[in-house]
């Protein structure tokens, strides 16, 4: 990453500073300021961000998104709590979801039985889709 000005004041005289945990270091010659060079780290597509996102709201534990985009349970649980996602409780249901393909998502709804009873939520997961329902929990 090239440096062209000084973070504190804007200044563009410079000079090397020495190196700190493999990061080139800098000061400024205006104020003084020791600067280095900002850390490119792992970044996710927000695509899985808010698939991720919207996985959770629709009811799905950590570990079963983890298990369906391969992304850390962790991760997603930090997503949660910085964008404060609070999803709505509501002990009597809980969800099934199944991943089927194309043809498979087809034939599932041709079968009128699968088209009564509560809703589902169909999306799309890659090259495959996610298809949610709500099951009431039998007693």
């Amino acid at each position: 990453m090239k440096i062209n000005s000084c973070p504190n004041c804007g200044s563009e005289k410079f000079v090397k500073s020495g190196i700190i945990k493999d990061r080139q270091r800098y000061k400024c010659k205006a104020c003084n300021y020791f600067f280095s060079v900002n850390k490119i780290g792992k970044s996710i597509d927000q695509y899985y961000v808010n698939k991720a996102l919207q996985l959770y709201l629709e009811g799905l534990s950590y570990r079963e998104i983890e298990r369906i985009l391969g992304i850390s349970h962790v991760s997603i649980l930090n997503w949660v709590k910085k964008y404060n996602i609070k999803r709505p409780y509501n002990p009597d249901y809980h969800p099934t979801y199944k991943i089927l393909n194309a043809v498979e998502l087809s034939h599932y709804f041709q079968d009128t039985d699968n088209l009564s009873g509560a809703g589902v939520v169909v999306t799309e997961l890659g090259d495959k889709f996610m298809l949610i329902k709500w099951e009431r929990f039998r007693n």
